[in-house]
């Protein structure tokens, strides 16, 4: 095991600030960046050349975060370590024309992004969040983190079958309210420019969702529970930024290169130049491996030598659904990390990979559970199939075992976010 400090309790609280401060991917990406600065590393910028010293170093682009760390005596052909999750969760997202109403209620135009549980957005006090486009190019993140926005649900008495299947029509059931009267072009504008002391003329594009304003707590009996948003993926995010920064300041230098990629749009097929399926990754690794004087023989045989954990959140047996789940594996809160497996390639973990987890999680002293779906139940997948078939590196598919994903508020183990991070930093500092 390496001598950095192993992860208690406390990383599960530092975990509810990361969740409550970074309700955009934008935001998820620069708090993860503020983590790894602590531990001495440094922003560099695509457009710059790199130098080869030793050390902490990472790229944001848009919602996505590329870190890495390079330790004294690492050569050209020193293999990478990677732990690979995203930052982007399924919610609700501004239009482009967002200013829209009816009968009287000023409303906001929303587009459904990702696989989300839609019933889980009604009745809500949300925010907005996101980031701001100035006439000069720069942005600017924005965080309304008050209740703004409602979608109100229709009352029972006016559909009385709502208890025997509620059905919601993503384009009419889902527009939030934000006031009363006519909606005005360039209102929500004029709004976010106020509260970020902008001219509105000076706001020429924007990324922007909602969110919920209900902070993280813990929940149950003992307080074994967390529940709170965004935890796929950003319980993964915040572990292995926590990893790879004790790591870094560790006083045993690890044998590879240990690195954090965080992608967004995962949520929708990661096809885009901040998600898995785009150059981003194998670029930044890249131009590593040159920075150092090495070769395009040297860059294979670091690949060769290279793995990934995709570190995403999985599926706890629900007690009240028990039948949508395999019946020899049943991942269990607080159980430790999970395994996920699926023969047609949805995750990417083979027998080898097994072992390779299974043993860095004995190093790390942390017990671990296996999940496969059952057959009568389409399976999810995450960004290690893309990242294994796109850069041909091995890849096991990890995470922790929730409750209700893609809720708008989900619930995992209170042990479980720093067990994973106890596994992630072992893993990194082989």
């Amino acid at each position: 095991m390496s001598d950095a400090k192993v992860f208690g309790d406390g990383h599960t609280d530092g975990l509810m600030s990361f969740l409550s401060a970074s309700p955009s991917p934008y935001h998820a990406v620069v708090n993860a960046a503020a983590l790894l600065e602590k531990a001495g590393f440094r922003q560099v910028r695509e457009t710059d050349a790199w130098d080869a010293a030793a050390g902490g170093r990472y790229v944001l682009r848009g919602g996505a975060l590329i870190a890495w760390y390079v330790p004294e005596g690492a050569d050209a052909a020193t293999p990478f370590r990677i732990v690979g999750a995203h930052t982007d969760s399924p919610n609700l997202r501004v239009k482009p024309v967002p200013d829209t109403g009816a009968q009287g209620w000023r409303q906001i135009a929303v587009e459904v992004y990702g696989g989300t549980l839609l019933n889980t957005w009604l009745d809500r006090d949300l925010g907005l969040s996101g980031r701001l486009t100035l006439r000069d190019r720069s942005t600017r993140l924005v965080h309304v983190d008050r209740p703004l926005l409602r979608v109100p649900q229709l009352a029972i008495h006016l559909d009385r079958q709502v208890n025997d299947g509620l059905k919601l029509e993503r384009q009419r059931h889902m527009t939030p309210v934000w006031g009363l009267g006519q909606p005005r072009e360039g209102d929500l504008m004029a709004f976010l420019a106020e509260e970020e002391g902008l001219a509105p003329e000076d706001v020429t594009g924007w990324d922007l969702m909602v969110h919920s304003v209900e902070p993280p707590a813990r929940l149950g009996r003992d307080r074994e529970f967390v529940a709170g948003p965004r935890m796929d993926d950003l319980l993964s995010v915040h572990a292995g930024a926590q990893a790879l920064a004790a790591v870094a300041e560790g006083s045993a230098q690890p044998g590879c290169i240990p690195v954090l990629a965080a992608f967004d749009h995962e949520e929708n097929g990661s096809q885009s130049d901040t998600g898995a399926q785009g150059p981003l990754l194998g670029t930044v690794l890249e131009r590593s491996v040159f920075a150092r004087g090495g070769s395009q023989e040297d860059r294979a045989r670091a690949w060769a030598g290279t793995v990934c954990l995709s570190s995403d959140t999985g599926h706890a047996v629900h007690p009240n659904y028990v039948e949508r789940h395999e019946p020899g594996h049943h991942p269990m809160p607080n159980g430790g990390p999970i395994l996920k497996v699926n023969v047609n390639q949805r995750y990417s973990t083979d027998g080898s990979g097994r072992a390779l987890f299974a043993e860095v999680c004995e190093r790390a002293g942390v017990p671990w559970q296996s999940f496969v779906s059952h057959n009568d139940m389409p399976c999810g997948t995450t960004i290690g199939p893309i990242t294994a078939a796109r850069h041909g590196i091995t890849t096991v598919d990890i995470g922790v075992a929730i409750l209700s994903m893609h809720s708008a508020r989900e619930l995992c183990g209170a042990k479980d976010p720093y067990l994973l991070a106890n596994c992630l930093r072992e893993f990194l500092a082989e």
